[in-house]
């Protein structure tokens, strides 16, 4: 859901609180849609997250840290030119509307002092990021022009304007009685959205709330009763009080930890279905909530090149696949081939050319008639010669054939465990990991700039199970083997999913026998770390890695063994989470 805007007031007071007095130190743009300002003061560095994606436009504190371009987009170099060393002023908030203004005390390039404001809109799909000097703008993260809008134009140099003011009350400024005599004026609305057509600065989910603790169900206004309509006015007055209280603010998720809502009340219409959580800060909630939604976004983003080839390359071998098969079935009739060859030889003396089939008698059916076809123009000699060729021509085919099916099914499981890769990188730089991996496989060209640096070498992730194991995870095939081939040691235990794409595990045994324990947290931490984290019953096989071998000309990540064991777990990510070293 979109920040509402008296939540968003929630979050400029926060800021207010702790960023003024802070100066800009670095300015990143990890994606066309994020900004991140660094920001440090005397005791104290913060990083200062701005969105305006469509479907998560916010403001806040981040402790992540997100993987930027080797390449900083123009924005970003406008915004490192006027705001690195400026100082927070102030941050200001236009009653409860959704937009936000950050006033910089900043210094020009002949080092004049000037005042510098960047302005957040959220506003869903118009959500901007604005620079200015004064009420000019400089420049926009998305500019609008006419042929976008004919409402409001974000251009460099023109004046800047608010966005269109809506006819509703702020929960500040007018009085309670004044709010709910409004909302009883909509008497052929429900009370959610009369709620939402009449106050400015409160989302859907929380007129709904509202409409639920005043008469327990979303009715028609007009059927209020009085004591409701008291009910209505002090649940107002619970959010005209709260505004500009730094409180708990609150998540609300579904059992598998989700996200699904966020407000600045409690919200108890879901029941028991959704499971309420608070937190101290709106940063840290805000944090929660969007950043792994963001992360399979801003993966899917920059992967998505990388996901439609995979994809393709997929689609394309199974294709083939298909005919190679279709054609390894025509290959079974090669034996009625020789059979004509050689009774076309059997009865050579008394054949001739210009009939359409050949009647004689088999000698391996009791000499029962059988009817061989064959080509009219040609003589019985070449009828012969040419069933002997297809029959030839359909042995070799057939062991080739088969070679080459299981060539191609070896690729595709290849292809199919690269593309989960991508579903689990975290970075840019697993993503340019990949991207070399398939480069040095000869499935995409290598279009990058000879300049640019290769892609930072990340460390497998690493585990420590309950009975202090140190447990390793492969993030990528080029790293499967390396870690399963060179740096494993042969008494450390290897586990892997069973026919099934994912990481290879090494369970470091440091000379230890490995316990029953740590191979079980082991094959759960498998199971997450592959195609089947979403699965139950995942099969994980386990041996030693002295077990392992690498056919030659194998693709990265495939080994093989032959002496191993299995074991049935269900993927546990709190467990994973848990045990993960950070």
């Amino acid at each position: 859901m979109a920040l509402d805007g008296i939540f968003l007031r929630k979050v400029r007071n926060e800021l207010l609180t702790e960023a003024v007095g802070l100066r800009v130190d670095k300015v990143n743009q990890p994606t066309k849609d994020e900004i991140v300002l660094n920001l440090r003061g005397r005791s104290t560095n913060k990083k200062l997250l701005f969105c305006v994606r469509a479907d998560s436009a916010r403001v806040h504190f981040t402790q992540h840290s997100i993987d930027n371009p080797p390449v900083p987009p123009m924005f970003c170099m406008l915004l490192r030119k006027h705001l690195q060393g400026a100082l927070i002023k102030d941050i200001r908030q236009i009653e409860t509307d959704r937009v936000i203004f950050i006033d910089f005390d900043a210094t020009n390039e002949i080092g004049d002092r000037v005042e510098l404001t960047v302005c957040i809109e959220i506003m869903g799909k118009h959500s901007n990021l604005i620079l200015m000097s004064g009420t000019t703008i400089i420049d926009s993260i998305k500019r609008i022009d006419f042929a976008t809008s004919s409402v409001r134009q974000i251009l460099p140099g023109l004046e800047y304007k608010l966005p269109p003011q809506q006819d509703k009350l702020c929960v500040e400024n007018c009085s309670v009685d004044r709010i709910a005599e409004k909302i009883l004026e909509q008497k052929d609305k429900y009370l959610s959205s009369a709620i939402i057509s009449v106050l400015q600065g409160v989302s859907p989910v929380v007129s709904r709330e509202i409409a639920s603790k005043t008469a327990l169900e979303d009715v028609f206004v007009r059927e209020l009763h009085p004591l409701s309509v008291e009910a209505l006015k002090l649940n107002i007055n619970e959010i005209k009080s709260n505004l500009n209280k730094n409180d708990y603010v609150y998540m609300l998720s579904d059992s598998d930890g989700k996200p699904k809502e966020l407000s600045f009340i409690p919200l108890n219409q879901y029941g028991e279905k959704l499971i309420l959580k608070s937190f101290s800060t709106c940063s840290e909630l805000l944090d929660n909530f969007y950043f792994e939604r963001d992360r399979i976004n801003r993966i899917n983003h920059r992967g998505h090149e990388l996901i439609k080839l995979l994809n393709n390359l997929i689609e394309r071998a199974v294709r083939k696949i298909a005919l190679q098969k279709d054609e390894l079935e025509r290959c079974k009739d090669k034996d009625l081939l020789k059979l004509y060859g050689e009774l076309i030889v059997a009865n050579m003396y008394r054949l001739e050319k210009g009939l359409s089939y050949y009647e004689v008698e088999n000698y391996y059916d009791n000499c029962n008639l059988i009817k061989i076809p064959c080509n009219p123009a040609l003589t019985p000699q070449e009828n012969q010669k040419k069933y002997y060729k297809d029959y030839r021509k359909a042995q070799v085919a057939e062991k080739m054939l088969a070679e080459l099916i299981k060539d191609g099914e070896n690729e595709i499981t290849y292809l199919e465990s690269v593309l989960d890769e991508i579903s689990r990188a975290d970075t840019d730089s697993e993503i340019s990991a990949i991207r070399l991996e398939l480069y040095q496989g000869g499935y995409i060209r290598n279009t990058k700039n000879k300049k640019q640096k290769p892609p930072k070498e990340l460390p497998p992730y690493e585990f420590r199970s309950d009975d202090g194991f140190r447990i390793l995870v492969g993030r990528n095939n080029i790293q499967n083997d390396k870690l399963s081939l060179k740096t494993a040691m042969k008494n450390d235990m290897w586990l892997h999913t069973q026919k099934i794409p994912g990481s290879h595990v090494i369970i470091c045994s440091d000379g230890r026998d490995i316990s029953d324990l740590s191979i079980e947290q082991a094959a759960v931490i498998a199971a997450c770390y592959s195609k089947a984290a979403d699965s139950s019953l995942v099969p994980v096989d386990y041996t030693r890695v002295k077990q392992l071998k690498k056919p030659n000309g194998a693709k990265a990540g495939m080994v093989i063994y032959h002496e191993y064991w299995s074991i049935i777990v269900n993927p546990d990510k709190t467990l994973v989470e848990r045990l993960k070293v950070k």
